[in-house]
């Protein structure tokens, strides 16, 4: 029997790459967010993907055979598998738990939930980051199952095969009309120009043909709080969703409290 069991990883955040290790999800995040001397700091989000899943572009079986430390006693960390294109050859019936990791190295895992229903937004403007393999900030009128829906079959330009994203709980509405957003041009959101958001809501507005408005080039998943993300995660393709429900700052203080203090 082996010494240590084997795993694969697919990173999603900060960078796309299919990892294989001999590291327990709990330790994988610990390591990944502060133990390698390759990331410093930051979050990391990860999915464990069933380790029999098999895809001739990634060449899984050829990788886990080498991942082996070569010391007895001590496990190998990190094998990396691929580091491009990564997402799109994954098949979301592959995927176990989702892990949120703080910038401390506390882990969370998320099960696969029942995505939540659709409702009439009113016209709401809503605010997507994306995460893997796209990383704009999004601003949109579509309600998460229909905005993942649009940028893997419906934009070329901007879309991608498979996409995961999140859905910050902010009203720009709110957040456009207050003095905060004007005020000596600083904004209540990190690396966004307070003038993008009044810009991308009156696109909104004004064009109904548009559905979608980049707010900012710039990842801000590092400088944003768990805390804003609400209602979770989602993965999207043309054919499929599969929904990550984060849970609310209640039920993290009471059931997890040792990551929720690491926020």
């Amino acid at each position: 029997m082996p010494e240590f069991q084997k795993h694969l990883y697919l990173i999603l955040y900060p960078n796309e790459a299919l990892v294989a290790s001999q590291l327990s999800p709990e330790d994988f995040g610990s390591h990944y967010s502060i133990g390698s001397p390759r990331h410093f700091t930051g979050k990391v989000i990860f999915a464990e993907v069933d380790i029999n899943f098999r895809n001739d572009y990634l060449r899984i079986s050829e990788y886990l055979a080498a991942t082996e430390s070569g010391k007895p006693g001590v496990p190998k960390r990190t094998k990396f598998v691929k580091s491009y294109r990564v997402l799109e050859h994954i098949d979301f019936s592959a995927l176990h738990k989702l892990y949120l990791v703080t910038t401390e190295g506390a882990t969370l895992g998320l099960e696969k939930s029942e995505e939540p229903a659709r409702t009439d937004t009113g016209g709401r403007v809503n605010m997507y980051q994306e995460i893997c393999p796209l990383q704009l900030l999004v601003a949109s009128r579509l309600d998460p199952h229909r905005f993942g829906n649009y940028i893997t079959q419906e934009t070329w330009s901007k879309g991608a095969p498979k996409i995961f994203f999140t859905q910050y709980e902010v009203n720009i509405e709110e957040l456009v009309n207050s003095n905060e957003v004007r005020a000596f041009g600083l904004g209540p959101l990190p690396n966004v120009n307070p003038a993008n958001l009044t810009l991308a809501l009156q696109e909104l507005r004004e064009d109904l043909s548009k559905r979608t408005k980049t707010v900012s080039l710039n990842p801000n998943l590092d400088v944003m709080s768990y805390k804003v993300i609400q209602p979770g995660f989602w993965f999207a393709s043309p054919d499929a969703t599969v929904f990550y429900r984060m849970p609310t700052m209640d039920e993290l203080h009471k059931k997890h409290y040792y990551w929720w203090k690491r926020l």
